[in-house]
């Protein structure tokens, strides 16, 4: 069974014991070092649910990212608040702790995201599946294929916390483990898709021995080769992307004109039940007012709701063998798979967003092909002068990594792939244009 004091170790990796400072703990040193972090800053351009947004009201993964942070604080406080009361041995900690651990993972949730959403990590897999990419396949194990073909923006995430040249990103591994909802490797043979655990991956071969050491320290258990239960904490993270994403993406839908105002109130009504009282919303006046008040009404229930989940299952959790999304199990799964359903239908799919998305497909993999024949000719000289200058436009902490290590390819596509999936939509977009002339 996990226990909770070693679950909420402060240790960083490759560090023997907690450093405490004076006015911050730990946790919030966390926080503080992703929010003030370049790939954090990064999402203000990246894809939520609308590409290239014009509007700005219209929710970036930064807007998002903060979002669910919010949502994850309040969840880590209220859960804390009962656990330090049931387990007396976490006298130390504080409610606030585990409301900083959710809070700081949730923040970081997705760093891991490469332009145009889940198309794009879609792009960025196709490559190696169905384009220039399936060339190369003969240089790589098996386990390394299986990263290349199936780019996760998960294992992106927990890569780029632990990235010698993003050294302020060095979390604790309570904050770490939070994170990290899907504890195993790409090639698994054995996965279990029924466990929520295992539907994706969590860590490349460049870090499974870093998620190893993480898994050691905060004490959770092994299910397999390579392969650990969720950190208790990680449970928390996802439920506040769910919450966020099923209320929000509507919200947003709605302000886009893609869902009607009537069937939105319908649809956040469908959660306030009893509380929802039709002459109060009628008497507010501005749309987007109104969306806001209910959503945030919404949004407090399901708080709750995940809370109360949580708490029941907490001994299953703690012996690995509760492995199911927490909304799942909540009273309002009914409700929100109802938004899903109108989501997928009227604005995931809307004509916008396809149209865009589509362009990802291009760009992506377009910009990978050019950018690993960069890399070849960096370390073999032997490709046209084009990609001398193409090596140029690589980050000089890119090109030196490639340098001293000549004979790791893996190591320099997974570079490379930082490189493309750390770009911002337009930046992608833009950097497409002019290297394939098409703008100047």
């Amino acid at each position: 069974m996990m226990n909770w004091q070693q679950l909420l170790s402060g240790t960083r990796l490759h560090q023997k014991s907690d450093s405490p400072e004076s006015t911050r703990s730990a946790f919030e040193q966390d926080f503080d070092r992703i929010i003030f972090s370049h790939p954090f800053r990064r999402l203000q351009d990246k894809t939520q649910v609308h590409p290239l947004p014009e509007h700005d009201f219209v929710h970036t993964r930064l807007t998002h990212s903060l979002e669910v942070s919010s949502v994850g604080r309040s969840l880590g406080r209220r859960v804390g608040e009962v656990l330090i009361q049931r387990h007396a041995e976490l006298d130390r900690f504080s409610s606030h702790d585990f409301g900083t651990i959710v809070a700081s993972a949730s923040l970081a949730h997705d760093l891991g995201n490469p332009p145009f959403g889940h198309s794009g990590e879609d792009g960025l897999s196709d490559f190696f599946l169905h384009h220039e990419g399936r060339q190369y396949k003969p240089h790589f194990t098996e386990a390394e294929w299986a990263d290349l073909t199936h780019f996760e923006g998960n294992a992106q995430g927990f890569r780029i916390l632990n990235k010698s040249q993003y050294q302020g990103l060095r979390l604790t591994v309570a904050t770490l483990g939070a994170f990290t909802k899907y504890p195993c490797p790409a090639l698994f043979p054995a996965r279990d898709k029924s466990r929520k655990s295992q539907k994706k991956f969590g860590f490349y071969q460049t870090e499974q021995s870093l998620f190893k050491e993480t898994a050691e320290q905060v004490g959770l258990i092994k299910q397999g080769e390579n392969t650990w239960c969720r950190h208790p904490l990680a449970f928390l993270v996802e439920a506040a992307d769910d919450i966020c994403y099923n209320i929000i993406d509507l919200e947003d839908g709605c302000r886009l004109g893609l869902v009607s105002v009537n069937d939105t109130i319908e649809l956040l009504a469908a959660i306030l039940r009893e509380d929802f009282y039709p002459e109060k919303a009628a008497r507010i006046k501005s749309t987007d007012e109104k969306i806001g008040v209910l959503r945030a009404l919404a949004i407090g229930k399901l708080i709750t709701d995940v809370e109360t989940v949580f708490l029941e299952n907490e001994p299953a959790i703690l012996t690995g063998t509760f492995d199911q999304a927490l909304t799942d199990l909540g009273a309002y799964k009914n409700e929100l798979n109802a938004i899903n359903d109108i989501s997928v239908a009227r604005i995931y799919r809307a004509r916008h967003v396809v149209e865009i998305e589509s362009a990802g497909f291009e760009v992506l993999p377009g910009l990978l092909d050019e950018f690993i024949k960069a890399a070849e000719h960096l370390v073999k000289k032997n490709q046209a002068r084009k990609y001398t200058n193409l090596a140029r436009l690589l980050p000089p902490e890119i090109t030196g990594i490639i340098l001293a290590n000549p004979g790791n390819t893996y190591l320099h596509f997974r570079e490379v792939i930082d490189f493309i999936s750390g770009l911002t939509d337009r930046h992608a977009l833009s950097l497409y244009r002019k290297i394939k002339g098409f703008e100047l």
